[in-house]
């Protein structure tokens, strides 16, 4: 799972204002390549024209660090839908919800040694591991609920191979 607030202002000068996007996704280990099937969701303030910028963006289509940091891996995009996003980034108290369809709460950081590094936005920035407590998704193609997993905090800056 991942969240993100671009300044869209930066892509292409199509807004002025910050949108927020979300990616769910799952994949197979015993699967070739494990190949993601994910389901972006985008801040229903933007406009159509937004919402194709950011699938681009988030989907890989458009290069640059998501493409090179994990959309390389997605095999299936189930969909790209309009939600209500909410995003919390405050150490102890992250949270992201996508309408009813995405949950995620975490409230602790998790030990180690080394920096945390993940195959999510943010890959090329030090990142820190976190203990979710939940992480849900309820939506036609995608579907589960666990609880007391790992999860990564970072933050995300896109840059394009232009």
């Amino acid at each position: 799972m991942a969240s993100s607030r671009a300044r869209t202002s930066d892509i292409k000068l199509i807004v002025s204002a910050t949108v927020a996007v979300v990616l769910a996704g799952f994949y197979f280990d015993d699967e070739g390549r494990s190949p993601w099937r994910v389901v972006l969701y985008v801040d229903e303030q933007a406009g159509p024209a937004q919402r194709r910028w950011l699938a681009d963006i988030f989907l890989g289509r458009a290069g640059g660090t998501t493409l090179r940091n994990f959309a390389y891996a997605i095999g299936e995009v189930h969909g790209v839908r309009p939600a209500r996003i909410e995003l919390g980034h405050t150490p102890g108290r992250w949270r992201i919800r996508a309408n009813n369809w995405v949950t995620v709460a975490a409230t602790q950081f998790v030990d180690a040694d080394e920096p945390a590094a993940c195959g999510v936005p943010g890959f090329d920035h030090p990142g820190h591991e976190v203990r979710a407590e939940l992480l849900q998704v309820d939506d036609a193609t995608l579907r589960w609920a666990v609880r007391e997993r790992c999860g990564f905090a970072t933050d995300f800056n896109y840059r394009s191979d232009d």
